[in-house]
């Protein structure tokens, strides 16, 4: 145990060195320096950057979890990404860059209004700050509890070990964000990103070899012989994970929402040092999301071989998996790698949020006169207010729902299909006034709360498949009725180069068909037949 805490330590310590090296070059006492990273992100940073800032404990324990106690339908959260994250590169990211601004929010203002943006600012915080950030800890928390075994050690109940641990966690992230705004999170994202995909890789092959008694071929044969229903991902039952229909309707919906106006996202995007590198970031990100699908879900069902459905809380498998099957020498390495990707999240919505609530709230509302060092002052501030909100609420989450992964997805249900709308809306008319965004956010929670109460029984992915279009039209037949006094144009404020990458279409095509040989391998015409 001692070489476990040992070599965990070590590793964050020299990341995290490292990381607040690479800053050394960037003016933090600038707002585009401390929240964009100086607009000088490159591919390597965005992509992997996109993918841990996306991927936490919620993730792999969840998913992991989802494909234990059912099927591989689960993996649609991953292999389906890149769709999203190919609008992002060629629609959503020239438009963005093109008019040079630093959160989604402050887009929306330029085409509609700044009460807009503070609604659609608002929306965000409270999405982020009563749900996403303490379920990031929450998770996380359980997670290196299993690993580390301290509440057994401490002698102390799931409820305090959560708190002490997300007090490590939130303390650790602040000095990130506080030391060095995003381009430190994203250097360390980039470290993390390949020990993870690495060590989850490892995993995924050393769960085979012990299905096999130690050999590959073994593990492999029984894999794909037994229980072969459960490596079935396309499947159009609603009480699927994720029923398959939903791929390009409702799911598209919420990865649109997620890959290209979700601000904890699209920052990392938003930082590119040119459109090029913003392009080839986010089409690698896509390629990740891809190859999730072998430590994210996959290990699931290896797991239901190991263990039987014997196992009554699913998201225990996991954390079972790393202390059952890797080496000791190893576990403190990868529980090193896990705490990254926990820090990842928690570090790409805190970023994203305190930039929310810095530039679109509190200079526009409280202070507009203020310089840019008090803004970044501001935002330091807000930092520790808000991670220690998080930490409070965190262990309260013990008391939540089963099934937090979707739960979680369906409450930005409440909100992500409104501000959708808006921004594509806003790219491709010119008349529709703010009025029809607020309209269209008042009436998409008031209907998803009624689908909620009557309907629940029907997936929700299938409601925002509804729902999303009725918000355009909505949006669209208001301004029909009262269009705005002039035309919208954007003005052009480019801060970066927007040449796109030539490549851009082409490797668009190859990660397209990357994911559909993913699901052929996972169909009644692949291993499931």
């Amino acid at each position: 145990m001692v070489w476990i805490i040992m070599t965990f330590l070590l590793i964050n310590a020299g990341i995290f060195i490292f990381s607040y090296l690479r800053t050394k070059d960037i003016d933090l006492k600038t707002s585009d320096g401390y929240f964009l990273g100086g607009r000088s992100l490159t591919a390597l940073y965005i992509g992997s950057s996109l993918l841990l800032t996306n991927l936490s404990t919620e993730q792999m324990v969840g998913l992991n979890g989802q494909s234990y106690s059912g099927t591989m339908s689960a993996m649609a959260w991953e292999v389906t990404a890149p769709l999203a994250l190919i609008m992002l590169a060629f629609v959503f990211l020239p438009r963005y860059l093109s008019s040079g601004v630093t959160t989604i929010p402050d887009f929306l203002e330029k085409r509609y209004d700044q009460r807009t943006r503070q609604i659609v600012s608002i929306l965000l915080l409270l999405g982020y700050a009563t749900s996403f950030l303490p379920t990031v800890l929450y998770s996380g928390a359980l997670v290196l509890d299993q690993v580390f075994n301290i509440s057994s050690a401490l002698g102390i109940n799931t409820l305090v070990t959560v708190f002490l641990i997300s007090l490590v966690i939130g303390a650790a992230s602040c000095c990130y964000i506080f030391f060095g705004g995003l381009k430190a999170a994203a250097s360390a994202d980039a470290i993390y990103g390949v020990g993870l995909i690495l060590g989850g890789l490892f995993i995924f092959v050393l769960g085979i070899m012990a299905i096999g008694d130690g050999s590959l071929l073994s593990g492999y044969t029984e894999l794909t012989s037994v229980h072969k229903e459960k490596l079935n991902a396309i499947t159009a039952d609603n009480s699927a994970e994720v029923p398959w229909p939903t791929i390009f309707t409702g799911l598209l919906v919420n990865n649109l929402f997620y890959w290209a106006v979700n601000q904890s996202i699209v920052q990392r995007a938003l930082g590119a040092k040119n459109l090029a590198e913003g392009q080839k970031g986010a089409l690698l990100a896509g390629v990740f999301k891809t190859i999730g699908v072998f430590y994210l879900v996959l290990p699931g069902v290896i797991a239901y071989h190991l263990y039987g459905g014997h196992i009554q809380n699913a998201d225990t498998v996991y954390p079972r998996l790393i202390v059952d099957l890797l080496p000791t020498a190893l576990i403190g390495v990868f529980a090193a790698i896990l705490f990254g990707a926990i820090l990842s999240s928690f570090n790409g919505s805190l970023n994203s949020t305190i930039t929310l609530f810095t530039l679109d709230l509190y200079k526009p509302l409280f202070k507009p006169e203020a310089k840019e060092e008090e803004l970044v002052k501001t935002g330091r501030i807000f930092v520790v207010i808000l991670a220690a909100v998080s930490i409070i609420i965190a262990p309260f989450i013990l008391f939540a729902p089963s099934g937090l992964y979707n739960y979680l997805q369906e409450m930005f249900g409440f909100f992500n299909v409104p501000v959708l709308a808006a921004v594509v809306v806003g790219f491709f008319s010119k008349k529709v006034p703010a009025l029809a965004v607020k309209w269209a956010i008042f009436a998409h929670i008031v209907l998803y709360t009624i689908s909620k109460i009557y309907f629940g029984h029907i997936h929700f992915l299938y409601i925002l498949a509804v729902l999303f279009p009725f918000s355009v039209l909505l949006m669209l037949f208001i301004g029909r009725l009262k269009p705005r006094p002039s035309e919208f144009k954007l003005e052009k404020n480019a801060k970066v180069d927007l040449q796109p990458w030539k490549h851009a279409k082409l490797a668009s095509v190859l990660v397209i068909c990357l994911m559909a040989c993913i699901y052929l391998l996972f169909s009644p015409w692949g291993l499931a037949k």
